[in-house]
């Protein structure tokens, strides 16, 4: 039902009119979906679903039940000959009506139902038989789980002396979703049917239902689990000992993997639920056997066995509920959890568990280097670990993290080699190493070195102080990298330089050396960093841009360097009085991005299914890194000019030429372009304005015409961003004029103007009309450059003003006229503060007005 037809009908009502339940019969519809075609029933059930959509405002209490009770009572129907659902249409709608009951009422107004008993048991029943039909409709499971998560979730609040039987029947929805899943593997092996698990979006949404679900009666959950794991356990142990069969071992390890998935959405269910002690020492069974499990893999992969990816990430999913619920300073030492880990695996507290973490994380990165998803879901776990306030000091202290600390070489971490792709410590995986890892010898594993990094720096910065030796130490597999690659980039001119080996080297640096960069956000930390890299390793990553400009596989992560290094993250570039080393920064980025554009613009003509990754993206970069380095506030702009350096108006001069080298539909077209281009142009308009009001006609035009663009954006970022940029060049504009002549000649911007006054004009309908007619989401935004295009164009708003009145019903005129006097009202000719404020609160007034007032055609005919 629509939202106008809902209103329509409450206004009825109150108005009074027919009760409301004598407009809509529940009885009716369902009378029509058992008497109707099959093929029109799914029509009617779509139908009741809106109908039981309808808002709860809309009824008294007694007309509430009573509308609720004809709800039940159809579904009970319905679900008495369930035959009427073998329409995957009707049953996906049946489903998604079975979820309204629960979203629109209460549980306890559900268990006063006098047909709630039968009915709660034929839709448990109807449940468990559609979970065990797994293949069928699977998206309508969704539906289902959460009306069973709704009502769980609703326990604890019922106050309703009727039963709710949920404790009689959810055990049971438990069971099938974990029985059926299982008995899936082996039909999904051997008759090559769709896996569900390779819909991980799907299993994870329902995994996080069933998270919930279980937490009822939650001891015959653990004790299910408990059974089916230690079974699936010692089959798998006992294929392993005997080699069984690779189908057979893959069936046990697809078993598995369900397993240890359930069992972790089950430790992450604690958190939504009442906790106590008893599901603590549950849980405590169900990570001893996971932990177990994962002990008996690993103690397989020296031997070459590195088959079950998908348990391998069921692993690293539970992993990351366990984190989530029992590490941290919120976990009390005396959680019955790590009693039962103490007892059966000698973990007695969270640092020794975290060094079960550490120790899984390196091995992975060791047997599984190969595999894109182990490598990253391993490494995000890592940089979980490393956020943690308590957890990442309690980890600079296990001796595998400093292990790692010391030693993060190919030779140990496999996947750091620039030759990954095509190495595998397993024996038995090498093909499929090959045929996996050869398109990611420059992709996925590249971008997981700087997530990498980013771990490793937040560690490395616990305890490093202003110890210089340390940091030098750390660095120094990377400083070999940077001579390497260095020394093969002076040969560049020689017939035997390897031009795809000094590649990957590059890249694979780049990446590291980002994410490190990211991490070192002290100003301690930057400034080793700063200083081991400037000035002896700049020219090298010059040297590349200029070799490679035209391969974004290099030049992006080398832009994406330095773009990291001038931003100023928790201002960590706060340099001395006396230290030279900001306008030294932003010289190496002027360097950067000229060397760069005066490049990329040689490209010529590219393709338009290439233009973004050859070309924009790097533009987009080259902008991002501009506007960190003017908004940093490290380094004083000012003295360039003074001084006669070029590096300001060097790097000014580069961004107009990129910037007219992009047809301004392909600025809103891009995303991460637009919100690049859009964030330095408020920069620039904000403290650079100089700049803007002295440029060509054009570019300005240019400039002025992407804002007005950007105003009817869908993306609520540009289009704030370029009401403040508006909003600075208005005000730049009515202070010029304001003042009246001034010493020298006017800027070009003035004479731009003077000759396009359409330019404004049109920006001010179209602020206007936002305002007036448009969902507007950034009404407070709108109004500061507003107030300026009306000053500044007090002729033309009178006229625009004449018009929307005019346009009104003959009635309506004076009324709307008498809006647009209150919107001025008080309203002084100036630009101040005060001024402003009392104007954005006028037009928030005018705006109320307006949408109260205007309805239908006549707003129709008014926005065109």
């Amino acid at each position: 039902m629509s939202l106008r037809m809902t209103s329509a009908l409450f206004k009825f009502q109150r108005a009074g009119g027919l009760p409301f339940l004598t407009i809509i019969h529940c009885s009716f519809f369902f009378d029509l979906f058992h008497s109707l075609p099959v093929t029109l029933s799914p029509l009617v059930l779509t139908c009741l679903v809106q109908i039981a959509s309808v808002r709860r405002s809309l009824f008294n209490n007694a007309e509430r039940a009573k509308f609720l009770s004809q709800l039940v009572t159809g579904v009970k129907h319905i679900l008495e000959n369930p035959q009427s659902l073998s329409d995957p249409n009707s049953y996906h709608e049946f489903c998604r009506l079975l979820a309204r009951l629960k979203s629109n009422y209460q549980l306890g107004e559900l268990v006063k139902v006098e047909t709630y008993p039968e009915t709660i048991a034929l839709i448990a029943k109807f449940t468990v038989t559609s979970l065990q039909m797994w293949q069928f409709a699977p998206n309508s499971v969704h539906y289902l789980l959460s009306l069973w998560q709704r009502m769980v979730a609703s326990v604890p609040y019922v106050k309703a002396s009727e039963p709710h039987l949920l404790d009689a029947y959810t055990p049971e929805v438990t069971r099938a979703y974990i029985t059926s899943r299982l008995d899936s593997v082996s039909q999904v092996m051997r008759e090559g049917l769709e896996d569900p698990m390779d819909d991980m979006g799907m299993v994870q949404q329902q995994l996080d239902q069933l998270s919930t679900i279980g937490r009822c009666e939650y001891e015959k959950t653990c004790a299910l689990l408990v059974q089916l794991l230690d079974q699936s356990a010692q089959a798998y142990r006992e294929a392993g000992n005997q080699g069984a069969a690779a189908l057979d071992l893959a069936i046990l390890e697809g078993q598995l993997s369900w397993l240890v998935y359930i069992i972790g959405a089950a430790i992450g269910g604690r958190a939504s639920f009442s906790t106590a002690d008893d599901h603590d020492a549950m849980d405590g069974e169900l990570v001893c056997r996971v932990l177990q499990l994962m002990q008996l893999r690993d103690s397989r992969l020296p031997l070459g066995s590195c088959s079950g990816e998908k348990l391998e990430l069921a692993l690293l999913s539970f992993f990351e509920q366990f984190r989530k619920i029992y590490v941290g300073d919120q976990v009390p030492k005396t959680s019955k959890v790590y009693r039962r880990l103490s007892e059966v695996l000698g973990l007695s507290d969270d640092s020794m568990v975290l060094s079960v973490f550490v120790r899984k994380i390196i091995t992975n990165l060791k047997y599984w280097s190969y595999s894109d998803a182990i490598v990253s879901k391993t490494l995000q776990l890592l940089s979980d670990l490393s956020v943690g306030y308590s957890s990442v000091r309690k980890l600079v202290k296990l001796e595998e993290v400093q292990f790692m600390l010391s030693n993060h070489t190919s030779e140990h971490f496999p996947f750091l080699g620039h030759n990954s792709g095509n190495r595998s410590p397993c024996p038995t995986t090498s093909s499929a190493a090959g045929t996996a890892g050869g398109g990611r010898e420059r992709g996925m594993d590249m971008r997981c070195r700087s997530t990498f990094y980013t771990s490793l720096g937040r560690l490395l910065m616990v305890e490093l102080g202003e110890d210089e030796e340390r940091f030098i130490q750390f660095m120094r597999p990377l400083t070999a990298a940077f001579e390497a690659v260095g020394a093969a980039l002076a040969n560049a001119d020689s017939p035997l330089f390897n031009a795809d080996e000094a590649k990957k080297m590059l890249i694979g640096l780049a990446r590291d050396l980002r994410g490190l960069v990211f991490a070192f956000n002290t100003k301690t930390s930057y400034m080793m960093l700063f200083e081991w890299i400037y000035p002896a390793y700049f020219p090298i990553l010059h040297r590349a841009l200029e070799l490679w400009y035209h391969d974004p596989s290099v030049s992006t992560p080398v832009l994406k360097l330095v773009a990291e290094l001038v931003q100023n993250r928790s201002q960590r570039l706060h340099f001395d009085v006396s230290s030279p080393n900001g306008i030294l920064l932003f010289r190496e980025t002027s360097r950067t991005m000229v060397l760069y554009g005066t490049c990329i613009l040689t490209l010529g003509q590219v393709p338009k299914d290439q233009v973004y990754k050859l070309k924009l993206k790097g533009i987009a970069i080259c902008f991002s890194m501009l506007k960190s380095a003017l908004c940093g506030g490290y380094v004083n702009l000012g003295v360039f000019s003074l001084y006669g350096d070029s590096a300001l108006d060097d790097a000014l001069g580069i961004f107009v030429k990129l910037l007219l080298s992009i047809p301004q539909s392909d600025l809103l077209d891009y995303p991460k372009l637009s919100q690049a281009y859009y964030v330095l142009l408020e920069c620039l308009a904000q403290d650079h304005m100089h700049f803007l009001s002295n440029l060509e006609p054009s570019v300005f035009l240019y400039i002025l015409s992407s804002v007005s663009e950007g105003l009817t954006a869908l993306d609520t970022m540009v289009c704030t961003g370029c009401c403040a940029t508006l909003d600075h060049i208005v005000s730049f504009l009515f202070r010029r004029l304001s003042k009246g002549s001034s010493k020298g000649p006017p800027e070009p911007c003035l004479r731009v103007l003077e000759l396009h006054p359409e330019i404004l004009q049109q920006m001010l309908s179209t602020i206007l009309n936002i305002i007036m007619f448009e969902d507007c989401r950034n009404q407070w935004s709108m109004s500061r450059p507003l107030l300026g295009l009306i000053l500044l164009n007090e002729e033309y708003f009178g006229q625009l003003r004449q018009s929307l009145v005019s346009s009104q019903p003959v009635d309506k005129q004076a009324t709307m006229s008498q809006w647009f006097d209150s919107l001025m009202d008080g309203i002084e000719r100036n630009l101040l503060t005060k001024n402003r404020d009392r104007f954005t609160q006028n037009l928030s007034v005018f705006r109320r007005d307006i949408n109260d007032s205007l309805k239908g055609p006549t707003s129709l005919e008014m926005m065109t």
